[in-house]
């Protein structure tokens, strides 16, 4: 999720404000750091503003599909963890080797007990739209290591950034606990200052002994990791508009009247297996067939209507 907002500035509203262009006298244009980003703004700036993305920075998240999201988190990140700790010391990637201050599995194996509890492995499976993503890692670390280190830059980069904005976002709309429970993910505990680790990890990018030809495919390997990144979104996005509506402040779902009386929210969580006799929906349909509830409605409909035309008079 977070990886796309690598390089990027927010408001409080979340809306994208600016790509940032931040100039380091230190840099030189054909440093590694200079390379992903100019080479990757055109995919960045698709990747937020898929839907996926826009609805959640303006807190339109269902916990369901936060969850899931946590789900497809958790799959990459044990993948990407895994390969790269099977090449911390190839030359290639060991100097981006940060284990202890990046690596988010264990953040995430607190979150999914948070979740869906102590069983959570038995309740998760790996969709297919992360499971395309997953395929890239293993084959990039097992076949072309120096890759790895696109993957790493945008993942770890974006959780560094634009990610800790999705930690407030998804703490305010999905009520979870001030106590950070659920939303481990974002916690970097042994980072103390994010821009600094930042700069580090670039530095250690542009000191890698890699030719013009490497940098390129790292670059494309980059773009390569949004767009795997996008069809997760959009996976996420479709699963979100096939689910109810969740209930807000504590109100109660209520049948549209259209389909399968059983397919009620209502009638699935309160009645438990009695024919849509409590549905809102249904309730108020039969009643409004009643003659004597007919007649108290007419006479509130001429009511009104005199005293409308009373006000407009």
């Amino acid at each position: 999720m977070s990886s796309v907002m690598e390089g990027s500035e927010w408001g409080e509203d979340g809306e994208n404000l600016r790509y940032e262009e931040t100039e380091d006298e230190n840099v030189s244009p054909t440093d590694l750091s200079e390379l992903l980003k100019k080479g990757t703004k055109e995919s960045h700036d698709r990747a937020t503003n898929t839907q996926f993305v826009k609805d959640f920075l303006k807190g339109r998240i269902k916990k369901e599909v936060f969850k899931l999201a946590t789900v497809a988190l958790y799959f990459t990140y044990s993948a990407l963890e895994e390969e790269m700790d099977h090449n911390k010391d190839n030359p290639v990637f060991a100097p981006l080797y940060f284990p202890l201050e990046l690596h988010r599995r264990e953040a995430l194996v607190k979150d999914m007990e948070y979740f869906y509890g102590e069983d959570w492995k038995e309740k998760i499976q790996c969709s297919e739209a992360t499971q395309q993503y997953v395929d890239r890692i293993r084959h990039v670390g097992q076949h072309e290591p120096e890759l790895l280190v696109a993957h790493a830059y945008t993942r770890y980069m974006g959780d560094l950034s634009g990610g800790q904005v999705l930690k407030k976002v998804a703490q305010r709309a999905l009520k979870l606990p001030p106590t950070e429970e659920g939303i481990q993910f974002y916690m970097f505990e042994n980072i103390s200052n994010a821009q600094q680790f930042k700069q580090l990890y670039r530095a250690r990018m542009n000191a890698l002994d890699l030719d013009k030809n490497t940098k390129e495919r790292i670059v494309e390997e980059a773009n390569r990791a949004f767009k795997l990144n996008m069809q997760v979104f959009d996976e996420l996005e479709k699963t979100g508009l096939s689910l109810a509506d969740e209930a807000q402040d504590g109100g109660v779902p209520v049948h549209d009247g259209k389909g399968d009386i059983r397919k009620c929210p209502f009638y699935a969580d309160k009645l438990g297996g009695t024919a849509g006799a409590g549905c809102p929906y249904h309730t108020a349909m039969s009643l409004a067939k009643q003659p004597l509830v007919q007649l108290i409605l007419a006479a509130w409909v001429a009511l009104a209507a005199g005293a409308a035309a009373w006000y407009v008079m």
